[in-house]
């Protein structure tokens, strides 16, 4: 679509995203965090099951023909490629038709495609499917970063997103727990087990759906997309609603932006934005987005692979060490998310992933030296990923943060796609080969490799990270849709630089 495409549809001045970012933190904002961010929790409770599940679906008996090396490399690599290609896809139409509509049909869609994967009886089946599940989960990335960054207040709006990124690995967490029960044959037949784990997600997913009606639409993309009243109505409602719960009366926001409505953005013009408007803010995206898909991607889908390689742990006991790394990611963003809001964006995006690579380098050089055991190579992984898992959470932050409103989802799920296929589908199939080997060395390049290209995405950030902590998207980055001066003659937003 191009930039003639576009429909003006009027001109509206509006004080949402001011009244939107005043409010305090209040019981609407916690079904916001509820509704939109458990999302994740079925993430990693997908991956993780799978990736801990890999040796009992490649044992004869499981009911699924396939190897070891198809479930973390194929099956992850396809997940991945599905889940690239779904963020692009449903990105493009969150941006154009709303962050509403999408988050409920990219959940619906993942639900599908996962009870599908539960009835798999041929590799081929395994494959699509996992494709498809990972379609969805794209979509949700897209859709759920945009909403949450619109509607969360600008003070909590860095702890908020890093905490709910982060929640992947309360999934990751509890997927670990279940392949534990599900591998043991005393509790299901070894063709039943794996086929229940992901039935479960199912059921998750069904009552995140039910609570997600409640979700409102972003205001924010109302008022640009032709839906002022409805946007002025619902912020009305959540203040009113707001000063009951707290017992104040919210003070009145001065600040006002002027907006010439239009139904879409042509891709040229999102094209032009993203790579001439702010070129070092895109290099930023790809160097964060590719350092932790890689990191994650390649390393924690083999790592029951890992411990059952070189450790000798039994196959049903890697959810137990897993279970352990997942809370420690889990914990990074946790503790250490409310510091981008105050000792800022710029020295704990640069700090987390430079730590993070540092550590994973020095685990390469005890691991090859022989000097880890499984619960010591695990307990290096927790330390390596409580800050790695922090700044990765960051990087979904900062791309839905710093590019014009009406580039936001696409925005997301552009750096997204092109990172995570760089890392993500290179990475398993890569780390599937290097750990199939059984030799030290291999893993130790992989892991090198992730470390490696952490510590260059800090440095990356260190130089273009940008100060957005407590302040307004507006004023990080002007909507494409504003006029040169609000109702005041003021500056709608001040256009930082590249």
């Amino acid at each position: 679509m191009s930039r003639t495409d576009d429909s003006v549809m009027g001109t509206v001045t509006t004080k949402v995203p001011a009244r939107l970012d005043r409010l305090p933190w209040s019981r609407w904002h916690w079904m916001i965090v509820i509704g939109l961010g458990t999302v994740w929790i079925l993430d990693g409770l997908e991956v993780t099951i799978v990736g801990n599940m890999a040796g009992r679906l490649s044992e004869e008996g499981s009911g699924l023909p396939i190897s070891d090396a198809q479930v973390t490399g194929v099956a992850a690599a396809l997940y991945v490629a599905g889940a690239c290609s779904g963020a692009l896809f449903f990105g493009w139409l969150t941006d154009r038709f709303g962050r509403r509509k999408l988050f409920l049909i990219t959940l619906a869609v993942y639900l599908l495609a996962t009870a599908l994967t539960a009835l798999s009886t041929s590799v081929w089946w395994f494959f699509l499917f996992r494709f498809l599940t990972g379609f969805g989960i794209g979509g949700e990335y897209a859709a759920i970063n945009s909403a949450i960054d619109e509607l969360i207040p600008s003070k909590y709006r860095g702890r908020v997103d890093l905490i709910i990124n982060g929640s992947y690995w309360l999934g990751a967490m509890g997927g670990a727990l279940l392949s534990v029960a599900a591998l043991d044959t005393d509790f299901f037949p070894m063709d039943v087990g794996w086929r229940l784990s992901f039935a479960l997600g199912v059921v998750l997913g069904l009552v995140i759906l039910v609570v997600r009606r409640h979700v409102p639409e972003s205001p924010r993309w109302m008022f640009i997309h032709g839906r002022s009243e409805g946007a002025e109505e619902l912020v009305a409602a959540v203040e009113r609603q707001v000063e009951r719960e707290k017992g104040v009366t919210l003070p009145e926001p001065s600040r006002a932006i002027t907006i010439e409505q239009r139904h879409s953005i042509g891709f040229i013009e999102i094209a032009r934005t993203l790579f001439h408007t702010y070129p070092k803010r895109a290099v930023l995206g790809f160097a964060l987005f590719i350092g932790q898909a890689f990191l994650y991607n390649a390393i924690t889908f083999g790592f029951g692979s890992i411990l059952v390689k070189f450790f000798d742990v039994p196959t049903g006991y890697t959810g137990y060490y897993f279970a352990v790394i997942a809370f420690g990611n889990f914990l990074g963003p946790l503790l250490l998310g409310r510091l981008f809001d105050t000792v800022g964006r710029r020295p704990m995006i640069a700090g987390t992933y430079i730590l993070s690579g540092l550590l994973l380098f020095g685990t390469a050089w005890l691991f090859d030296r022989g000097s880890l055991d499984a619960t010591t190579m695990t307990l290096c992984w927790c330390v390596v990923l409580f800050f790695a898992s922090a700044g990765a959470s960051s990087a979904y932050l900062t791309v839905s943060e710093i590019f014009p409103m009406e580039t936001r989802a696409m925005a997301i799920a552009f750096f997204y796609a092109i990172g995570t296929a760089a890392g993500g589908i290179s990475g398993p199939l890569l780390f599937a080969q290097l750990t199939e080997s059984g030799v030290v060395g291999d893993a130790v390049l992989a892991f090198c490799v992730g470390a490696t290209l952490m510590v260059l995405a800090g440095l990356v950030a260190l130089f273009f990270a940008v100060a957005a902590e407590g302040r307004s998207l507006e004023d990080i980055a002007t909507p494409l849709s504003a006029r040169a001066a609000d109702e005041d003659g003021a500056p709608p937003a001040a256009r930082v630089g590249r």
